[in-house]
């Protein structure tokens, strides 16, 4: 998919993002990212990263502000909103905005940005690209047999109480 336009409400907003991450640099002493998620020209959400705070390597600054913007909103699902990020999510917080239904992301430094300044963003990129084979930055072990069939009876029966058909996403 092509890069989308840049509007003037992008660009409000993203302002908005990068100074929170500034704030959150200089002010709170934190990594300087900065998250919003709008929803209808209103920030219903905000997020720096907090994972050292939180002692919470999942705690980066989109994450938190889907937490906020799912606790302020009392939903998950956010087909309605905007992600505004300082820069470019790294694989965990774009997967995070595709969990929550995000349709649209705007961010400003890129993964190489973040590369260049010593954040592992990028390889972290590139190794999700690869098979899981040729992955090398931990192992990863698929067990099969008893397990995998208890695990995957559990999915089939939470599937089976669903008020509808499930459709695959193979």
């Amino acid at each position: 998919m092509p890069y989308a336009t840049e509007t003037p409400e992008d660009h409000e907003f993203l302002q908005q993002a990068i100074a929170l991450s500034r704030h959150a640099l200089e002010d709170e002493g934190k990594t300087p990212f900065g998250a919003l998620v709008v929803i209808d020209g209103e920030i219903v959400g905000t997020g720096t990263s907090s994972v050292v705070e939180l002692q919470d390597p999942t705690a980066h600054a989109e994450v938190m502000a889907l937490r906020s913007a799912g606790a302020a909103l009392g939903r998950h699902l956010m087909e309605d909103a905007v992600m505004y990020s300082s820069s470019e999510p790294c694989p965990m917080c774009l997967v995070a905005c595709y969990w929550a239904r995000i349709p649209r992301l705007v961010y400003a430094a890129t993964s190489h940005d973040a590369a260049v300044n010593g954040f592992e963003d990028l390889r972290f990129y590139r190794q999700l690209a690869l098979p899981a084979a040729e992955r090398v930055l931990l192992d990863e072990v698929a067990v099969g047999g008893e397990a995998r069939e208890a695990a995957a009876g559990a999915l089939s029966a939470w599937a089976a109480k669903l008020p509808f058909e499930v459709e695959p996403k193979l």
